[in-house]
C-alpha cells in the first residue's frame, strides 16, 4: 500500500487525541475501520506506530518520525492545495465537472442533467463507500462537487472546511424478495424481522452502529450481516439468504421489494457539496444544487413505496 496524506491525518488524529476512540470519532470513522487502517499503515511504514493499552494510545519512537514529518507536510499540502484551487478557478468558470460520491441513483441522474445543460463541458466521475476519502479530494481539488450521504443527523466530514447542502432526508427502508412472507405489509415492524439475515453495503459512518442500536431497540441483535456491495445485496436478497437495508429511493428492481419500517428508527441525508474557495465551483454551485434536487425527485417518483409513505410522513423528503 502506498502511503497517502489521508493516512498522514489519521496517524495524526490518534496522536492528537490520545485513543483511536477518541480519533474514529473525531475522524467520523467507525472504530474497527480505523484500527484496520493503522494495521495497514504500520505494514507499509515498517512497524507499529502507536503503543496501545486500556489507557489509550502513546507514538512509538516510529510513530514520532512519522508525526514528525506529518507536522510539516500536511500544513504545506493543504496550503498548496488551496492555493491551487483558487488559481484554478480564478476565472470562476467551469469548463469541466468533476464529480465524486457514494454509490447511488443520484449521481448518475445528476451527470445526465449536467451533460444535457453543459454538452461541451466534460464530465467525470469518482466513487467510494468512504465519505471522508471523497471529502479529502474535494478539500485537495482534485473534485468539484460531491454528492454522499450521512446517516441521521451526523455531521458531513471536513465541515468546517467543505460547503454542504442537504438534498433530501430519506428514510432506510428494508429491501426484501418479493416472496417473503412479509412482503404484502405496507410497513414492517422491526421486531418481524429478528431472525433475519440482513445485508448493506459498507461504509466509515456510523450507519452499522445506529442499525445495531436500533435492533436492541426493538429487542433483537442481528443473527448476521453481511457488508457487500449493492449488486451483492440485491442477489442475496432474491434468493432469500437476507433481508437488505437501502434508502427510500431504491429504484424498482426484479424480485424484490422495499418497505418502510415502523418509526423510521434509521434516516439517511443526501448531500452537496463544494470547495467555498474555488470560485468556479461556488459560482455553480446553485445551478448544480437544482439539477442534483431534480435528480433526487426523480428518484424518489420512481419508487412508490416511497411515494405512498411521503404522503403521510411530511417531515421527509425533498429540502427546500
Amino acid at each position: 500500500m502506498d502511503l497517502e496524506l489521508r493516512h498522514l491525518r489519521t496517524v495524526r488524529a490518534i496522536a492528537e487525541t490520545g485513543s483511536l476512540t477518541k480519533a474514529a470519532a473525531a475522524l467520523g470513522l467507525a472504530q474497527p475501520a480505523l484500527s484496520a487502517q493503522l494495521r495497514r499503515i504500520e505494514k507499509a511504514l515498517g512497524g507499529p506506530l502507536f503503543d496501545r493499552d486500556h489507557t489509550g494510545a502513546r507514538a512509538t519512537p516510529l510513530g514520532e518520525l512519522v508525526l514528525e514529518r506529518a507536522r510539516v507536510v500536511l500544513p504545506a499540502v493543504s496550503e498548496l492545495q488551496e492555493e491551487a484551487v483558487r488559481f484554478a478557478n480564478a476565472t470562476g468558470a467551469m469548463e469541466r465537472f468533476r464529480l465524486g460520491g457514494t454509490h447511488g441513483p443520484l449521481l448518475g441522474g445528476l451527470v445526465d442533467r449536467l451533460a444535457t445543460a453543459h454538452p461541451a463541458a466534460p464530465v467525470s466521475t469518482y466513487t467510494s463507500w468512504s465519505v471522508a476519502e471523497i471529502a479529502s479530494q474535494l478539500v485537495d481539488g482534485r473534485l468539484d462537487f460531491a454528492l454522499i450521504g450521512t446517516c441521521g443527523e451526523s455531521a458531513p466530514p471536513d465541515a468546517g472546511r467543505l460547503e454542504w447542502q442537504v438534498v433530501g432526508v430519506d428514510p432506510v427502508f428494508v429491501m426484501l424478495p418479493e416472496t417473503h412472507r412479509l412482503a404484502g405489509l405496507d410497513e414492517l415492524e422491526l421486531s418481524e424481522l429478528a431472525e433475519e439475515c440482513w445485508a448493506d453495503v459498507p461504509g466509515d459512518g456510523c450507519f452499522a452502529d445506529c442499525f445495531v442500536a436500533a435492533c436492541a431497540r426493538a429487542g433483537f441483535s442481528p443473527a448476521s450481516v453481511y457488508e457487500t456491495d449493492t449488486t451483492s445485496v440485491v442477489h442475496l436478497v432474491q434468493v432469500g439468504r437476507a433481508v437488505g437495508l437501502c434508502r427510500a429511493t431504491f429504484p424498482p428492481t426484479p424480485g424484490v421489494v422495499t418497505r418502510p419500517v415502523a418509526g423510521a428508527p434509521l434516516s439517511w441525508r443526501h448531500l452537496l457539496g463544494w470547495h467555498p474557495r474555488s470560485a468556479a465551483a461556488s459560482a455553480a454551485a446553485g445551478a448544480v444544487s437544482g439539477y442534483t434536487r431534480a435528480a433526487y425527485t426523480e428518484a424518489v417518483g420512481r419508487s412508490e413505496s416511497y411515494t405512498r409513505w411521503l404522503a403521510a410522513h411530511p417531515g421527509f423528503g425533498a429540502v427546500v
